[in-house]
């Protein structure tokens, strides 16, 4: 009777191990779900800055006086291979210039398109921004929960790794001057 008290103690140890290690794996799927699905979101919202972009580009060349192709750089960003980060700069950049022109230009002040233009990135930027800083909370907690003992055997386990935030800031490595402007 002792040996079958022993084995159902075991069994029960091992049990208990299976559920800890279920939990844990379950959550680190769950955070990594979270960001790649705002990943998505935000994929989403920089496509539609990119063809604002686009649509920006065409009414300059067609209806202004303007010969000088501002944007030529910007509508190029589809052919090259840069990071969401990277190219929500780029994009930003794009869209100062169109806003600067939109400003010192009286005759797309008056364009009923550019005035929807300008509200469509309005409407972008708020979810780019709602989108970003999701992600990075998300990240936040995922980071923190997978530097845990015990996540951190599991998530190596299962090769889970830290995500770097949106602006690719490593808050775990030496590099003090990777700040983002």
């Amino acid at each position: 009777m002792e040996l079958w008290g022993l084995i159902l103690i075991a069994i029960a140890i091992i049990g208990l191990f299976t559920i800890v290690y279920i939990s844990i794996f379950n959550k680190l799927q769950y955070g990594k779900t979270k960001i790649e699905h705002v990943e998505g979101l935000i994929d989403e919202d920089l496509r539609s800055k990119f063809d604002i972009i686009l649509r920006t580009d065409n009414l300059l060349k067609t209806q202004t006086k303007t010969k000088k192709d501002y944007l030529k750089e910007y509508t190029n960003l589809k052919k090259e291979k840069i990071s969401n980060f990277d190219l929500e700069r780029k994009l930003k950049e794009g869209e100062m210039i169109i806003t600067n022109l939109f400003n010192d230009n009286s005759e797309l002040n008056e364009n009923v398109s550019m005035i929807e233009i300008m509200n469509d990135f309005k409407n972008v930027n708020e979810k780019l921004i709602a989108g970003i800083s999701y992600y990075n909370k998300q990240t936040n907690i995922l980071n923190a929960y997978i530097r845990k003992f015990p996540n951190n055997i599991i998530a190596s386990i299962h090769k889970i790794k830290t995500k770097p935030f949106f602006d690719r800031k490593d808050m775990t490595d030496t590099d003090i001057e990777d700040f983002k402007l």
